[in-house]
């Protein structure tokens, strides 16, 4: 029975008279700043994700948060995670928890306007209980895997002493994929979503990739070998396989908005591309992203932790082609989104989103003015920004990953040719939406960041809180707490403030019957069963 919130948004849509505007949400895995080359990089290309940044809108104030699950959550819920309790690490497959089901997610109020809500790939927001599950919280379909990581030819994940496979179509097992490539899986289903999809309704597809992240110990990247060839000139062979991982993670955008074009979705569709969190750089998570020249990595609270690569592309914005400098975090995007397909965004509930839609698409002022980076008080690190300046209260790690990393990339050239003849670049050009060569090395030179690294003033945070001009020092060399003691205060003083609103992490010890050794080695559902076999029939 529909409320009367949902029953507005309805109206809404049926007035307009016109289907609303398909919403494609790309999520890429732990990609970082400097991985794609629209930011500056000529390492690895990234032609059809330079081409959308292009086209569209290169969001350069973007922050996202430091890790997995809580940015997912954030992402589903428009709300923070030290307000839904999954600002602590991730959430792991054998651990009896979820996003709370109190929370209303994306995809349910984009049922409630009438959307197909479609998720292929990562799910990482609970899996112990079947009322965790995608296909229970809004979506209509799901092709991918439960829990935070998988191996991209065998589909198991390995984690707390535990192995199992976790590959799934809707709630079954999809023991058939095994040995497929999870980047081919997800780019043939997504595009089969468009191929099926009818025009007269709306599409939300979310396609949730496994690259980059990396895999279980056996091979943490793994490749197609065929590729690795192409990227020999990178020395570094953990580098050069995370060059192949993340080219085919960039084929696959080509080939959705090939589809999206060809089906005549694309005229009327709204087309995001981001990362979850910052790169896992310098063997991070036995990984090689590269969040140059940022500081720090995931899991950390530094810009190269929670400053995001993102951009939005859409027909429909008014002013395209450019760097959007306005601030803008994960959670905003929620609000954001059902603004622009015409829902009431003044009665959603309480929410840390802000909508940024007509910020975005007609370069106003940017809604936002401050970000709650993370509080977690078990690590004992806390992040701020308020204006321009920036506060550090403590660290993870115990400052061990609090540098700066490469590789910067930018030996060799930039070729702007292959990204206007990238699949994604000709289904721009066929709509007369692709920007010139001289534009695109415009914006590009507009969204490198260059840092003085001159006159730096050292910071350790763990014995004091530091203070950064972000707007002036994004690269945080220079520690000017001792000059600004009374921003420190300010912004120490609103920290404690929103501090007074957290909810307590929701992490739950390992459950050993979560076990994948007693479900046939599979991640399952465990919750739902009150002992397990041994033995199990899929």
């Amino acid at each position: 029975m529909l409320n009367l919130y949902n029953l507005f948004f309805l109206l809404v849509v049926c007035e307009c008279g016109t289907v609303p505007p398909n919403i494609v949400l790309i999520v890429a895995d732990d990609l970082g700043w400097n991985d794609v080359g629209y930011h500056g990089s000529n390492q690895i290309p990234t032609p059809n994700i330079d081409a959308l940044a292009g086209g569209g809108l290169q969001l350069h104030n973007y922050y996202v948060t430091p890790i997995c699950t809580p940015s997912r959550a954030a992402l589903m819920t428009g709300k923070y995670p030290i307000h839904t309790g999954m600002q602590h690490t991730v959430l792991f497959g054998a651990e009896p928890r979820g996003l709370p089901l109190s929370e209303k997610l994306l995809p349910q109020y984009l049922k409630d306007l009438g959307y197909k809500t479609h998720l292929v790939g990562k799910w990482h927001l609970g899996s112990y209980k079947k009322e965790y599950l995608p296909m229970y919280r809004g979506f209509d379909s799901h092709v991918g895997f439960w829990t935070g990581k998988i191996d991209m030819y065998d589909h198991t994940n390995q984690e707390k002493g535990q192995w199992g496979f976790d590959f799934r179509r809707g709630f079954s097992v999809a023991h058939d994929l095994f040995g497929e490539y999870a980047t081919d899986i997800y780019t043939k289903e997504a595009v089969k979503v468009i191929h099926g999809h009818k025009r007269t309704e709306p599409l939300f597809l979310m396609v949730a990739h496994s690259a980059v992240h990396s895999g279980n110990p056996s091979e943490y990247i793994r490749a197609p070998e065929n590729l690795l060839a192409n990227f020999t000139y990178i020395n570094n062979f953990q580098r050069r396989k995370f060059a192949a991982v993340l080219t085919k993670l960039d084929e696959s955008v080509g080939k959705v908005m090939e589809a999206l074009e060809g089906k005549g979705l694309l005229e009327n569709s709204i087309v995001i591309f981001t990362t979850d969190n910052g790169g896992p750089a310098e063997g991070f998570n036995d990984n090689a992203a590269s969040n140059y020249p940022l500081r720090g990595v995931k899991n950390t609270l530094w810009e190269g932790g929670v400053r995001g690569a993102g951009l939005i592309w859409s027909p429909l914005i008014e002013k395209k082609s450019r760097v959007a400098r306005q601030r803008f975090h994960l959670v905003d995007w929620l609000p954001t989104l059902l603004s622009a397909v015409g829902a009431n965004v003044s009665s959603l509930p309480l929410i840390d989103g802000v909508d940024q839609w007509d910020s975005l698409s007609k370069d106003l002022e940017a809604s936002r003015t401050s970000i709650v980076h993370n509080i977690d008080d078990i690590y004992g690190s806390a992040a701020i920004t308020v204006g321009k300046w920036k506060l550090h209260k403590g660290t993870n790690y115990g400052g061990a990953w609090d540098y700066w990393y490469g590789p910067a990339g930018r030996e060799g050239a930039y070729d702007v040719t292959r990204v206007q003849t990238s699949l994604a670049g000709v289904a721009l050009s066929r709509m007369g939406l692709m920007p010139d060569k001289e534009k695109i090395l415009a914006l590009r030179e507009e969204a490198t960041i260059k840092c003085d690294r001159k006159n730096q003033i050292i910071c350790n945070p763990l014995k004091a809180p530091c203070l950064y001009n972000i707007e002036d020092d994004p690269c945080e060399m220079k520690n000017l707490a001792n000059q600004e003691p009374s921003v420190v205060a300010q912004l120490l003083e609103e920290l404690a403030k929103v501090n007074r609103t957290v909810v307590h992490p929701n992490n739950k010890p390992i459950d050993p019957t979560g076990n994948p050794m007693y479900w046939g080695y599979v991640f399952t559902n465990f919750g739902d069963y009150k002992n397990p076999p041994l033995n199990i029939e899929y």
